[in-house]
């Protein structure tokens, strides 16, 4: 998994964050501002399509008028699945699970349609250990 993580943290610079809304108590807010600080574009995906760090939020992946290079989830693992396949679906190279979010399925079914994953991790602490 660290090869993913390291070519995702590389290579990927627009970050779809699902559950991002404009929310400073919530883990996505820093997380995004994190990435943010480190040249990521990220585009908020929650269902009120909030504006998040001065970016345009879109209340699905789909509705998204530009490529995405990864699909950051911040929701609970049995909602998680989902996303994974609209990510695929929309094109992404990448899909990420936030701390605490797992499906084994859906990681399968992800990297069997050639994208890289991670699950179960967060960006900031893997930037800092990187």
């Amino acid at each position: 998994m660290r090869e993913d993580v390291d070519w995702i943290l590389e290579n990927c610079q627009v970050w779809a964050i699902v559950g991002l809304a404009d929310n400073p108590s919530r883990a996505a807010h820093g997380v995004a501002r994190f990435l943010q600080q480190r040249g990521k574009k990220i585009v908020p995906v929650h269902p009120s399509a909030e504006t998040v760090h001065g970016e345009q939020g879109y209340p699905t992946l789909s509705d998204i008028p530009f490529p995405v290079d990864v699909v950051d989830v911040f929701r609970r693992s049995q909602d998680a699945g989902r996303f994974a396949d609209e990510a695929v679906s929309i094109g992404a190279k990448a899909v990420w699970f936030q701390l605490g979010v797992v499906d084994p399925e859906a990681y399968e079914r992800t990297k069997a349609a050639g994208l890289r994953m991670v699950m179960d991790v967060c960006p900031a602490i893997e930037w800092r250990s990187g």
